[in-house]
């Protein structure tokens, strides 16, 4: 850290920064001394041991000092000059740790050095009794595979014993002694062990003692506690025992697990003893090799007290467990005992007491608990909890369950409604007045929260017993049935509302700042009470000391036989060996942990544990400098060596050393860590940490004496008063948590390197900035709702009695203030504290040079704090008018318009602003709050939300009056202002109330006329509204877009039957893309409707699915299905399936259309009206009928043809659906023929009239001729489908085809598709990057000067098929319903062979109706049959000859120079293949019979070999092929080949079955002739020539060789679809010639 004075000169800077001082403890006078020989390093960090230390500078060095035995050539240096380890240099070292006799020290990359006295496997290395200098000791988690490595992060050493701590909070262990934790008999451990018992806990510090370890361990959360077990996870007995009595029961878990009593000794120590517990007699006591309690400094003289002996794993464990707790439990029960009735010491009480029976003594003991808890009147809060201790005690364990809920639920009955909060060990009865109660109610109350009477000796997971004890309350109510339950009933309830005062979860601040959710964890020996637990019982396990849970233990020490524990608000519990004093109290028993008094008024934030003696680290109350408390034998005189001192004293000399930052203790020797304060930066620095932990005691308190009590309270209020108050209750507790974290955080930062860039205050500013905008904002709430005023008179009651507490917790207020008052300022006073940041902050900054970053980061941090200071101070006042307005408001109307959140801006009761237009004797009243504007008239009064509001200036030229426009999404107000001035600052207020609402935060308006003027709300904004006067939107929900008081963009609109639309509005009403759900109460199914919008109906396409199961996919118009669609009705498994696809008029079946009725077997395809067939039409029936003709009131009515499937041809008079009625002619598939008068139903027999007419051979041949002319009654393919042609014109913008600007239309096209890859970018399928560049290609118009040439067309030719392959283009969509609309009409029961010419008349109307379109939009294509030229001329490769006359070369397709433009040639590339399965299966259909004689024949032919075939065709012998090449080897054709000859021929003529269109599959028929000739020409000479005669026999072998099964399809299929100007063509003579194949075939003859 830089300062103005340093920061340039490095070394002088470090010089004032962290010198070491020296002392001695059992010296008549204490003086520092300076440890010289650093350089100009700063000391950061020193442990001391028994004769030595070690310091650690600021640049990782490290250094020793002190009488050192285990070094070599230690007489040649004095012990008091520091020297370097040089081992370690370079190493980065971060911790360092002293034990008695041994050291450590911890590197930057978390390795472990060890060095020192390493008889006890101290130092990790096996066989060496000392290590003179530092070796690496390898930490590594066996568990893991591979096994892994361990950082450590800190190290603490004990006497024979090491804990570290890893990067991942985990303990782990090596040395001799229970002290490590581990289970395990064999000493010493010399290789690293985990500590088991604490896996899976966050571990924040581990100290060590002597003999025994602490652990402060972070609380953990509650999903994290085990399953409660039934018998002790070690020994496996019952942890639980229940002995029922004449009128109470006793729950008790006397269970003591061995493992928690026993050592296990592997060898002897000549130097310290290892503690046994030695059974000299079972029945009687245990008597104990104790420690001595002022070990000296000489070795020798301290290991001649010690003994050799050693106690097995063997021993009689039970009666030395019952004994040690028998003799402790008398004694703890003894002293409980006189502390609630007499003041002798607990020496006394001991020796009087120390003869009870055991058993007597716990049985009594349990049975005056009982008695206790039936009898509250007449014992102290105090007595009972010690009574509650001592039980506990006595069996050695604790008495969970009814027991301890009695005690506690008493507890909280006599401290919440007797008016007594006594702390435990006070001497008060129950009628002392409550304001002395209160004053240690905090503690009081953290001490039933924690259960601090619940002990164990056991090794079960504590957090296992809470959950167990938890469960059995549940179970046994044998005691508490014997408590009133009146009382009971009252705790329930209290406990019910109850907030939890400590932050179960902070959030990120618990990750960044020191967690104060701690526990304190000890275990090792335990004879002088160290463990804390109770007894003097060692632990071989960690276990929690229960009695300090809830205290926020942030730092931990421990001395040679004593521990202390320093908590977040400065309090220090000290408990162990207390024969020097060194608790720093003389209360017993000290095998509790007990609060020490150190001061006065300062607040201790360090401390540190010597061999007998502590030290303590405070700031007084108005001095920030630190001074040194001392609590061991006494220093003022050598006679008073002897006796304990009575309190800590303070170290004076200590004082005059500067800023100590840091404090050790050793042996006999202290160490302090001093900083000179350069330019106040030291000091400044210690003023906030030390006015930061004072606050949080300031806040505890207040936590503690006014929230606690009060939420115990019962009827405190309204259910929204009550609500209101634990809502700020809750951000007063969370602040509160903050603090203290922070002022533990400030500790830390003093101990260390004091970086003003790491402070929390500055890095995580967003946190303090956060949790006070939080509190301020709830106190401010509950402010608004009336405050503490709203409370009900017991609580008011309980702050009268208190008055002086509360008053004395409130500084600064008047005295003649109301209570309500006093609290509301006393909970506001927090904020003041931001005022104290930004002030210390910029004195921080005042240390540091301008141009530092630091001074910056101060400066900007200090702005920032105030800056939130004022703003909250803003609300305040804002929240006070609020509450001022309420108490003049009519009282009617304030309970529906108050609400906490809710802050009065302005108002007009002084009538600057009114209604225009108003009645003279109306009264209209504005209330401009900070979420919506007020319109109050007499009784009655309307909300408009601010969300939905927007102001506008009214033109005073134009209307005349200074006037508002208010606009809402139902009305619309114009507001007359007194003034121009009124009129301005009403504007202002509402923009930016407005402007609030919209980003979700409120700030009070500055009270500086020089504010800055926000912008004015924007005119579309998202918002909540509820409609309450629109007749069609009546009481409906929106939530979306908005735009001047209209509904305008996307947003969910919901109504209360259930009605619900999701989309896009254009103007208030619903218009574009959405999603509509209606519910149906009949069929208590939703009707679902997806599609397009306009003017708030359904309109464009959309799919609306029906509760009934029918499904409609089409064209809506005016809410009803109107243009093409599709309407499924049913599935297939219900009753009555079918299907329609057709043309909608007004919500009716009205033009050309397609019904599957699936139940019948039935296709109609023909004209509608009204739901009803009308006109022509087309009906085939699964079983192969086929009809045509008329249709009247949905019947076969008229003049009509029908078929059956025998070819029986019926002409004539219908009159219902297959019913004959009428003139006809009847001819039977013979040819024979019945005219006359029929009637009756096909198939059911029918009756005739008429004439039987057998014709003649030629005559039947004409009349069979003439029956076949099918689709004169039919509708014309040019009728069909018109409404699907008509959509795509108007998505076009024609409102006729072919009428409208081409212009316009490529506008429309742009839109449409640049619209819906928007909707594609916001769906879960983003669309794949050649879909999107194909899509941006399609939105460019293509533009064609000059002269149409073939480059143009081919590049229009790619255009459409790109624009047919998407459905965002209008010519894809529609080609795509039409390919739907072909396949549904021709597939299943339209697969009949009948309808093939229907089929293809209906492609080529297709063709013709789409290529009208492509020459809108490309007017520059010319008519069909049109020539265009060619700018090159087409040629193909020189090797492949002409066919008829060996020219090489290829002309045109055509016989007139150029290309020929037709629609087929166009579209049929983009269509044929879509629509290519149906239309094949009806040739195939079609054609079947004769294709079956040409595949028998073909069957037949191909048996023969190669030479057999050609020369039963006819083939000249000089076209047969006398070898082949495969694969470059020459075969010979023999008489058995077979499919060699013309092979390349046979396999391009294969090809034309996977081709689709005519072109294609003539290209295919044109290469094969290629491969022929090509293969003829390699046989004779280049000037070959084909004739017809030659050519046919080898052509017919190659089509017999490609067995192409449906060739006679294939060959009508080009027939039908071929361009008439290919007929003439070289393309069509050789399709000629594959046709005469196929009929040559047919009829060929195989002898």
């Amino acid at each position: 850290m830089d300062t103005q004075a340093g920061s340039s000169d490095e070394s002088e800077g470090a010089q004032e920064r962290g010198a070491a001082y020296v002392w001695q403890v059992r010296s008549p006078h204490v003086t520092p001394a300076r440890l010289y020989g650093f350089g100009v390093r700063a000391v950061l960090q020193a442990s001391l041991g028994r004769n030595h230390g070690i310091l650690l500078t600021s640049d990782g060095e490290v250094f020793s000092f002190g009488k050192q035995p285990w070094k070599e050539n230690t007489d040649d240096f004095p012990c008091d000059v520091p020297l370097a380890e040089k081992v370690l240099s370079g190493q980065r070292v971060i911790c360092v740790a002293a034990g008695s006799y041994h050291s450590g020290a911890v590197s930057e990359n978390g390795m472990v050095y060890m060095w020192g006295e390493n008889t006890a496997g101290q130092c990790a290395i096996a066989n060496r009794p000392s290590i003179p200098e530092p070796i690496p000791i390898t930490i590594t988690d066996q568990e893991s595979t591979p096994p892994l490595w361990v950082r450590v992060i800190q190290l603490s050493c004990g006497e024979e014993h090491t804990l570290a701590l890893s990067v991942s909070r985990e303990i782990w262990a090596w040395g001799s002694g229970c002290q490590l934790g581990l289970i395990t008999s064999t000493f010493p451990v010399t290789k690293p062990q985990k500590v088991e018992h604490l896996a899976g806990r966050v571990v924040l510090q581990v100290v060590c003692g002597a003999f025994h370890s602490l652990a402060l361990v972070q609380c953990p959360l509650a999903q994290d506690v085990k399953p409660v077990p039934e018998r002790c996870n070690h020994c496996r007995e019952l942890l639980m025992t229940m002995t029922e009595k004449e009128d109470h029961v006793i729950i008790s878990d006397a269970h003591c697990c061995p493992l928690g009593v026993m050592l296990a000794e592997s060898q002897p120590d000549t130097r310290t003893s290892k503690s046994p517990l030695c059974s000299k007699d079972k029945s009687s006591k245990v008597e104990e090799i104790l420690f001595p309690s002022d070990a000296q400094d000489d070795r020798s003289s301290l290991g001649s007290k010690l003994t050799d002996s050693e106690t097995e794993v063997g021993t009689d464990v039970a009666s030395m467990c019952e004994s040690e707790i028998d003799s402790n439990a008398d004694k703890s029960i003894c002293d409980n005992d006189l502390q609630s009735d007499t003041n002798q010491s607990a020496e006394e009480s001991y020796t009087q007491n120390a003869v009870l029976d055991h058993t007597k003594t716990k049985e009594h003991k349990l049975t005056e608990v009982v008695d206790c808890l039936l009898s509250p009147a007449t014992t102290t809060t105090s007595a009972l909890n010690s009574l509650v201790v001592s039980c506990a005690s006595a069996v050695g364990v604790r008495v969970v369950a009814t027991c301890e809920a009695g005690a506690l639920s008493l507890k909280k009955v006599m401290n919440f409604y007797s008016g007594s909060l006594c702390d435990a060990g006070v001497q008060n009865p129950l009628g002392l007045v409550v304001q002395e109660g209160l004053k240690d109610s905090r503690e009081e109350q953290v001490k039933l929260e924690s259960m601090q009477g619940k002990k164990s000796s056991s090794l079960v997971d504590i957090r296992e017993e809470e959950a167990e004890a938890g469960c059995r309350r549940l179970s046994l109510p044998g005691l508490l049935s014997q408590v009133s339950p009146r009382l009971l009933r009252k705790v329930g309830r209290a406990r019910m509302r109850t907030v939890a005062l400590t932050p179960t979860n902070s959030g990120e601040a618990d990750v960044l700042l020191p967690c104060l959710r701690t526990e304190v964890w000890s275990w090792g020996r335990g004879k002088e009470g160290q463990l804390g637990h109770g007894d003097v019982l060692p632990r071989l396990q960690p276990l929690c000391v229960r009695s300090m849970d809830g205290k926020e233990v942030v730092q931990l020490a421990a001395g040679s036989h004593h521990s202390i524990a320093l908590t977040a608000k400065s309090q220090v519990f000290s408990w162990g060996s207390n024969v020097s004093g060194q608790l720093g109290h003389l209360q017993s028993p000290t095998t509790m942990p007990r609060l020490a008094k150190v001061c006065e008024d300062g607040t201790v934030w360090s401390v540190a544990a010597g061999q007998d003696y502590s030290l303590f680290l405070a700031h007084g109350k108005n001095e920030y400098q630190p001074v040194v408390y001392y609590s061991g034998f006494g220093t003022t005189d050598i006679t008073s060596v002897v006796e304990p001192a009575q309190a800590p004293i303070q170290l004076t000399e200590c004082a005059q050393l500067g800023y100590i930052c840091s404090i050790s203790a050793g042996s006999n020797n202290c160490l302090a860590l001093v900083d000179q304060n350069m330019m106040g930066y030291i000091e400044n620095l210690h003023e906030l940490a030390s006015t930061e932990r004072s606050f949080y005691c300031h806040l505890s308190d207040v936590k503690s004496q006014i929230l606690r009590p009060l939420l115990g309270l019962d009827n405190l209020g309204s259910i929204t008063t009550v609500q209101l108050l634990q809502d700020m209750a809750t951000m007063f507790c969370k602040l509160c948590y903050l603090i203290g974290q922070h002022g533990t955080s400030l500790s830390n930062f003093l101990r260390g390197a004091k970086d003003a860039r790491s402070l929390s205050i500055l890095e995580h500013s967003n946190i303090f900035l956060d949790s006070y905008t939080e509190y301020c904002s709830s106190m401010s709430n509950f402010l608004v709702m009336g405050g503490f005023s709203l409370l009900s008179k017991s609580a008011m009651d309980f702050f009268s009695k208190n008055l002086g507490l509360v008053q004395s917790l409130c500084h600064g207020t008047d005295e003649g203030a109301s209570i309500p008052e006093t609290l509301s300022s006393l909970f506001f006073s927090p904020m003041t504290r931001l005022h104290e940041y930004a002030r210390l902050l910029l004195k921080l900054a005042m240390c540091f040079e301008v141009s530092s970053p630091e001074y910056k980061k101060l400066q900007d941090s200090s702005t920032s704090y105030d800056a939130l200071a004022l703003t909250l101070s803003r609300k305040k006042k804002e929240a006070e008018y609020t509450l001022g307005f309420w108490k003049t408001f009519p009282g009617k109307m304030t309970d529906s318009l108050r609400k906490p959140e809710r802050r009065l801006i302005c108002e007009s009761s002084n009538r600057g602003l009114c209604l225009q237009n108003a009645g003279r004797f109306s009264v209209n009243w504005f209330i401009l709050f900070n979420d919506a504007l007020v319109h109050a008239q007499f009784s009655t009064h309307h909300i408009f939300p601010l969300s939905t509001l927007w102001a506008e200036p009214v033109s005073e030229e134009v209307a005349g009056i200074n006037g508002l426009k208010i606009t809402t999404p139902e009305e619309q107000l114009t507001l007359a202002a007194l003034s121009p001035q009124e009129k301005t600052k009403w504007l202002r207020a509402i923009s930016q109330a407005v402007d609030q609402a919209l980003r979700g935060v409120y700030e009070p308006s500055p009270t500086t006329s020089g504010s800055i003027i926000r912008p004015d709300p924007p005119l579309s904004r998202s918002a909540k509204y509820t409609f309450y006067k629109d007749a069609r939107l009546k009481d409906a929900k929106y939530e979306g877009r908005w735009i001047s008081g209209k509904p305008h963009g996307r947003g969910v609109l919901s109504w209360p039957d259930g009605r619900v639309y999701t989309g896009d509005f254009r103007n208030g009403l619903e218009d574009g893309y959405g999603e509509y759900i209606i519910p149906s109460k009949a069929l208590k199914k939703n009707d679902r409707y997806h599609g397009h919008w306009k003017d708030g109906k359904m309109c464009g396409q959309g799919t609306f699915w029906y509760a009934n199961g029918e499904i409609y996919e089409g064209c809506f118009q005016d809410n009803n299905r109107h243009g093409h669609g599709l309407l499924r009705s049913g599935k297939l498994t219900s009753l009555s399936p079918s299907m329609f696809i057709g043309q909608w008029v007004m919500d009716k079946k009205t033009g050309y259309g397609v019904f599957d009725d699936i139940t019948r077997g039935e296709k109609y395809m023909g004209m509608w009206q009204d739901d009803q067939r009308q006109g022509n039409g087309l009906v085939v029936t699964q079983f192969g009928l086929y009809y045509e003709g008329a249709f009247s009131l949905n019947k076969m009515m008229g003049s009509g043809v029908l078929l059956s499937e025998d070819d029986t041809v019926y002409e004539g008079e219908f009159s219902d659906d297959w019913t004959l009625n009428g003139k006809g002619v009847l001819r039977m598939s013979n040819g024979d023929c019945i005219e006359g008068v029929f009637s009756g139903e096909w198939g059911s027999g029918i009756k005739v009239n008429g004439t039987y007419i057998k014709p003649s051979l030629y005559e039947g041949e004409k009349e069979e001729a003439k029956s076949l002319k099918l689709g004169c009654l039919s509708v014309p393919a040019d009728e069909k489908w018109k409404a699907i042609f008509e959509e795509c014109w108007r998505q076009l913008g024609c409102e006729a085809p072919g009428k409208g600007e081409s212009q316009k239309a490529w506008d429309n096209i742009a839109v449409a598709i640049t619209t819906k890859r928007r909707q594609q970018q916001d769906s879960p399928e983003p669309l794949s990057r050649s879909h999107t560049q194909m899509l941006e290609s399609l939105e460019r118009i293509p533009q064609h000067n000059g002269t149409f040439t073939m480059e143009k067309y081919e590049k229009i030719k790619s255009y459409l098929i790109n624009a047919c392959e998407t459905p965002l283009h209008q010519l894809g969509r529609l080609m795509e319903t039409l390919v739907a609309v072909y396949r549904m009409t021709y597939v299943g029961v339209g697969a009949n062979r009948r309808l093939l010419q229907e089929a293809v008349r209906e492609i080529k109307s297709y063709l013709k109706r789409i290529y009208q379109l492509v020459r809108f939009l490309f007017p520059d294509i010319s008519e069909e049959g049109s020539t265009i030229q060619s700018s090159t001329t087409l040629k193909e490769s020189p090797d492949k000859p002409h066919i008829c006359n060996g020219r090489t070369g290829l002309e045109s397709e055509s016989p007139e120079p150029g290309y020929v433009v037709t629609s087929s040639g166009l579209l049929l590339p983009v269509l044929l293949p879509r629509l290519y399965p149906p239309l094949f299966m009806l040739y195939a259909l079609e054609h079947e019979k004769e294709e079956d004689a040409y595949w028998e024949c073909v069957l037949r032919l191909n048996k023969q070999p190669d030479t057999a075939l050609l020369a039963f065709l006819g083939v000249q012998e000089k076209f047969w092929p006398t070898s082949i090449s495969f694969l470059g080897d020459n075969t010979k054709i023999l008489p058995s080949t077979k499919d060699s000859c013309f092979a390349s021929a046979v396999e391009c003529l294969q090809q034309i079955s996977t081709t689709f269109t005519p072109a294609d599959k003539l290209r295919v028929i044109q290469q094969t002739f290629e491969e022929i000739t090509q293969e003829a020409q390699e046989a004779h000479k280049e000037g070959f020539l084909w004739s017809m005669d030659e050519l046919f026999p080898v052509f017919l072998y190659v089509v017999l060789r490609a067995r192409i099964r449906n060739l006679g399809s294939e060959v009508h299929l080009i027939e039908d679809l071929m361009d008439p100007y290919l007929q003439h063509g070289e393309q069509g003579i050789m399709f000629t010639t594959l046709k005469a194949c196929y009929y040559q075939i047919q009829h060929e003859k195989v002898n």
